[in-house]
């Protein structure tokens, strides 16, 4: 029996429907729509991709969206002086700045830019305020990944309290506020790594099991209990036609995509767990939609948060 598909796609829709009446409440109440400013670091195809999408999408949803760009070669004290000019601008209620930075501003450059920004304009949810906030359960902007998780399974009526859940992976993006805001719903958690003995074992008990890794297709039926709730946040390209042949028989419309394109995208979960889940995210269309929805869910909540302040 298939799983059932938890689409993401059709979630994000519905955030970004909610999202609108209040843009155009706080447009009518500020003088002004929301505004989220997108630094982008050099010239990375992924993330410009991934920085057009943000654009589209912020426009569509009436948020002033504006991209602030700088050169491969700028300085990571270049990058900081732009994170305070936006940190004292008026229009902008939040601010993201684009992943990976290149590797010429040192190791430790993600850290220093994300806890220079603003913590009241933090959509991405990284500062380490707002991280305290939400160990404490009461964050209001929290990483959008994970986010869009917790209103994925609220919107398809999974039971979130009293269960359990496993995470695979500890990053700070995903794993640690995916299992925090887990742990705040009253689901009983269980956090996975590198070294993590007899995984597969431990992923079994799992009510919800959320992939995390970046390690395509990992995650077989072994790990699953049957009728268990598998959220793959895993988004890996894959050219290696060994792989793709590995996982999609021919005439799969996955296969067949791949011979369209020479690529494929690829989650952590292997496709043989629709076989043995009660629901399953697919990859692409699971997750992936409802972080850029989350980030517009994000800047409104800053937004209002600022324009309530600046009225106290």
């Amino acid at each position: 029996m298939s799983a059932r598909v938890l689409d993401g796609t059709a979630v994000g829709q519905a955030i970004r429907a909610d999202v609108r009446p209040d843009v155009e409440a706080f447009t009518r109440e500020a003088g002004r729509p929301p505004g989220i400013a997108l630094v982008l670091v050099g010239n990375d195809g992924g993330s410009e991709l991934y920085v057009g999408s943000k654009l589209k999408s912020a426009s569509e949803s009436g948020i002033r969206a504006d991209l602030e760009r700088l050169p491969a070669t700028a300085s990571i004290d270049d990058l900081l002086q732009l994170v305070a000019r936006l940190n004292a601008s008026e229009v902008h209620d939040g601010i993201l700045v684009q992943s990976p930075l290149p590797k010429s501003m040192g190791p430790d450059a993600e850290r220093r830019v994300f806890d220079a920004i603003d913590p009241a304009k933090d959509v991405d949810g990284f500062h380490p305020v707002n991280v305290g906030r939400l160990v404490q359960g009461r964050a209001s902007l929290v990483a959008c990944t994970p986010s869009g998780v917790i209103e994925m399974l609220d919107r398809a009526g999974i039971e979130i309290a009293g269960t359990r859940a496993v995470v695979i992976g500890r990053s700070d993006i995903v794993g640690k506020p995916m299992a925090l805001l887990l742990l705040n719903r009253h689901a009983t958690v269980t956090v996975c790594h590198s070294r993590t003995r007899d995984l597969a074992a431990v992923c079994r008990e799992a009510d919800i099991l959320v992939a995390a890794l970046g390690r395509p297709a990992f995650v077989t039926q072994a790990f699953v209990k049957p009728g268990a709730t598998v959220i793959d946040v895993g988004t890996t390209p894959v050219s290696d036609r060994a792989v793709i042949e590995a996982l999609f028989a021919p005439g799969h419309r996955r296969h067949t995509a791949f011979e369209k394109r020479g690529t494929l995208v690829l989650g952590d979960v292997h496709p043989s767990v629709e076989e043995t889940a009660g629901a399953l995210t697919p990859v692409p269309g699971g997750v992936g939609p409802l972080t850029i929805a989350m980030l517009l869910k994000n800047t409104v909540r800053a937004a209002q948060e600022r324009l309530r302040a600046r009225q106290a």
